[in-house]
């Protein structure tokens, strides 16, 4: 007796450099990319202990929690870390970087996230990239939310290290990640002494025992089913077409805003601004009174399915995230998430127009 998933013949190094270089065609780059054999956070921690270390000062954006662990290993890597942290409601700006440079000009590194799945919003990362450039630091991306989502050129926009991973708008599988490397993050590895070797963490390993050997020899045996439901994310993706899968998640964030403004009852988008807005899920503040952990919960059990869920930590008691990424950016999930909370939150007493938000998430999607 055997399974679909089992007994099936070992994934050979072609194969898997072919999975890479597909994912080099999404991120619009030439660099060097090294699929790791885990969830993302293994290549965001890697690529910030082998470049950063003592003797590094490093501007940390914080617009989420990830941001905040990012500062974390910074400091842990020894390195001297100024944060520049925002309202979770918004977004960092390019001139908030360029000042940072200019009352540091010592600053060799920048950390940021694309967007913040977490607080739904996104930053302008070709605009930072830009100020990044002039100044010459090494420019760190976390796009594992964005990708698939709204575009994600890393040559274009001068990033040195790109992260991401397939299980948020890509509709793909959690265990791999990938990340691009140029050459000049490879440099910064190399130099740095206390870079990972010989460690799960280390891209250097990767980069002497697979990249440097012309990707001819596994350094070990890959996740199997991970890497084949990787490589069929990707072909569905290029089958459909990249511009079609973004242009969906921003459809789905639109009418998820416009339908939560014309819901009533004192929901509201998290984020201000529409433009500060990331498409991979939209945040929604609870009226007063309303605990936001509650409201979800009420919603749920009418349906389950629904991509609902309140906001980790604190956020928990003012925070809904409606989760439209990969299968789930679709109109009849809006719909849902809309009819769920605007039902659940009239249990408690706000009158909500359901009709109304109806109609506006429809005309929303575009």
């Amino acid at each position: 007796m055997t399974h679909p998933f089992l007994d099936l013949p070992p994934l050979s190094a072609a194969r898997f450099a072919s999975v890479e270089d597909r994912v080099a065609r999404l991120l619009g780059t030439e660099q060097d990319v090294v699929i790791m054999q885990g969830e993302a956070l293994l290549p965001l921690e890697g690529a910030i202990r082998g470049t950063a270390g003592p003797g590094n000062t490093a501007l940390n954006v914080i617009t989420g929690p990830y941001g905040q662990t990012f500062g974390n290993w910074l400091r842990d890597c020894g390195a001297t870390v100024i944060d520049l942290a925002v309202p979770f409601h918004t977004a960092v700006s390019a001139e908030q970087i360029r000042e940072a440079f200019a009352e540091h000009p010592e600053i060799d590194f920048v950390s940021l996230v694309h967007a913040e799945a977490a607080t739904g919003n996104t930053n302008p990362v070709a605009e930072i990239g830009e100020v990044v450039r002039e100044r010459g630091a090494l420019f760190y991306v976390d796009a594992v939310a964005s990708v698939g989502a709204e575009p994600v050129l890393v040559d274009a926009w001068g990033v040195d290290l790109c992260v991401i991973g397939a299980q948020k708008a890509m509709g793909g599988p959690a265990g791999v990640s990938a990340v691009s490397v140029s050459a000049r993050a490879w440099a910064r590895m190399a130099a740095n002494p206390a870079a990972p070797r010989r460690s799960y963490l280390s891209l250097l390993d990767w980069k002497e025992r697979w990249l440097d050997g012309g990707r001819k020899v596994l350094p070990h045996a890959p996740a199997q089913l991970e890497m084949l439901a990787l490589e069929a994310c990707l072909e569905r993706i290029e089958a459909q077409g990249l511009d079609a899968v973004t242009g969906r998640h921003r459809a789905a964030a639109a009418a998820t805003r416009a339908g939560a403004l014309a819901l009533g009852g004192g929901l509201e988008p998290y984020v201000h601004d529409a433009r500060e807005a990331a498409p991979v899920a939209t945040t929604l503040r609870t009226p007063a009174g309303v605990v936001a952990s509650e409201l979800v919960a009420r919603a749920l059990a009418a349906d389950p399915a629904l991509p609902l869920a309140a906001g980790g930590g604190a956020l928990a008691k003012e925070m809904i995230r409606v989760n439209h990424y990969g299968p789930d950016a679709t109109p009849e999930t809006v719909q849902g998430c809309l009819a769920a909370l605007g039902a659940a939150l009239a249990e408690q007493g706000p009158a909500v127009d359901l009709e109304g938000a109806r109609r506006a998430a429809e005309n929303a999607w575009h």
